[in-house]
């Protein structure tokens, strides 16, 4: 049996291990986020992007993209904690993804050059995003 698969065998055997592959928890100091300001956020397209590949339920359907998933309910399916490292760096899961990446860039990732090395959202503003995500429940 080949090494990769064996690892990943084990991964799906081990409880935990593919939650705490597949989380990413609140950074120590981070207060709780906001869910209105979060809700701010997903919508501008200038400042998070979201709406340009995702839609949901949020203003402007007309605007919203449809490159990525929709998030309607994305809060029934995913934790805080999963959302958190999906909006944070999306790439841990998939390097393939199109979405960027929101905390601080690493080596080699194609960035545009004023953002290489710096985070698009702060830390708290990714917590409010989270917050809004969260509670999208059918």
């Amino acid at each position: 049996m080949n090494a990769p698969l064996l690892v990943a065998m084990i991964g799906l055997a081990s409880p935990g291990t593919a939650l705490a592959q597949d989380a990413l928890p609140r950074p120590a100091g981070i207060a709780p986020g906001d869910v209105t300001e979060g809700a701010r956020l997903v919508a501008d397209r200038q400042k998070s992007l979201c709406v340009l590949c995702h839609s949901g339920p949020f203003p402007n359907p007309h605007l919203q993209g449809n490159l990525a998933p929709d998030l309607s309910g994305i809060g029934a399916r995913l934790s805080e904690s999963e959302i958190r490292l999906r909006v944070t760096d999306m790439k841990r899961l998939n390097p393939d993804s199109l979405m960027p990446t929101y905390a601080a860039s690493k080596a080699g990732e194609r960035v545009a050059t004023a953002w290489r090395g710096r985070p698009m959202l702060a830390e708290q503003e990714i917590e409010h995003i989270v917050a809004y995500l969260a509670s999208l429940k059918p």
